[in-house]
């Protein structure tokens, strides 16, 4: 991704010329691939890692409903071939080209607990669909550390081999679906895949670093209740994402994506606040379990991070304290109680 990290980025432009640029591994891997298709990509990752691959020399058609205004115009000036489509539409769905290799990243997650029939529509029959139609190319799916029980705060994460339990909540257990709507049309055809268990990707506009930093710097207080988590910068989990097309495996199989360590939200709030300059408030007591991956396996395939968490730290105090955009989209990683 880089030589050198920059010290900050001045606004959108560099964050996202940044995040987006290819690696010589990313493009060793994807050296046999002509084009790939990326489904959902109008939500909060999906811009930038279709600008990744097209940067990387590959022909990528972006699918979305594109209801964010400028969000099409925006991708197909970084050469993205853009295609409207509502995913539920089985006519609409069955129309799009067959590409060899698809990215899905579509799915429902806030606003899952006002609206369950539409969370496990998007989340199971969706995926069921997709798995269907694409069942002769290779499909690495995004899925979420959700799907695992929680795992104590003094072990290294839940491994790929763990048994799937949410603790609660329509959204987790529908991804339980998607993965097994992705695994049985595997098994039934042949589907070569990955199912991509992602923890907290940051990007400067949105994340667990982003929902820290501005209540630090509003003077809220910070919840520590679920008090420790994963993360990993975006134009890592972006291209982790793309490099598993030339790792998938048939039947598919589950592969844990974030940073190597449990890190505590009591240390990041005080960290930021130290940066900011911005006394820390604290509410809630640490629980002794959350949602932790174990990423032994990504980092077997991929290496270790190659961002740092203090870097990834000062460019969010930095960021913040400038008044950058957000996306406006909270994570909710205080939730413990699965409705979003």
């Amino acid at each position: 991704m880089v030589n050198s990290l920059p010290r900050r980025f001045a606004d959108v432009g560099e964050l996202e010329e940044f995040m987006t640029r290819p690696t010589p591994q990313l493009e060793r891997d994807l050296s046999t691939i002509d084009e790939i298709l990326v489904l959902g990509v109008g939500g909060k990752m999906g811009p930038t890692l279709a600008r990744m691959a097209q940067r990387a020399g590959k022909r990528v058609i972006g699918v979305a409903r594109f209801s964010e205004k400028g969000l099409a115009e925006k991708l197909g000036a970084w050469g993205i071939e853009c295609v409207a489509c509502d995913l539920l539409d089985r006519v609409a769905l069955e129309r799009l080209p067959r590409a060899k290799n698809v990215v899905f990243m579509a799915g429902q997650k806030f606003g899952a607990a006002g609206n369950a029939a539409l969370t496990w529509a998007m989340n199971v029959h969706v995926p069921f669909m997709v798995a269907e139609a694409f069942r002769d190319s290779r499909i690495v799916a995004f899925s979420t550390a959700c799907v695992y029980p929680y795992v104590s705060v003094d072990s290294s994460g839940a491994g790929e081999d763990t048994p799937t339990a949410p603790p609660a909540g329509d959204y987790a257990n529908s991804c339980v679906g998607r993965e097994q709507a992705f695994l049985y049309g595997s098994q039934r055809y042949g589907t070569p895949g990955r199912l991509m268990r992602l923890e907290y990707a940051i990007d400067m506009r949105y994340g667990v670093l982003h929902d820290i930093a501005q209540k630090v710097l509003a003077g809220q207080p910070v919840d520590v209740t679920m008090g420790h988590v994963n993360v990993l910068w975006q134009g890592e989990a972006n291209e982790q994402a793309l490099r598993l097309l030339a790792h998938c495996t048939a039947p598919t199989s589950p592969i844990n994506v974030s940073g190597p360590d449990v890190v505590s939200v009591r240390a990041l709030a005080q960290e930021l606040g130290r940066l900011l300059q911005k006394k820390v408030t604290l509410t809630g007591k640490e629980s002794p379990t959350a949602w932790l991956v174990d990423t032994a396996a990504a980092q077997r395939l991929f290496g270790a991070p190659r961002v740092p968490l203090a870097q990834m730290l000062e460019w969010q105090a930095d960021w913040v304290l400038r008044g950058q955009p957000s996306l406006g989209k909270p994570t909710h990683f205080e939730t413990r109680d699965g409705k979003y």
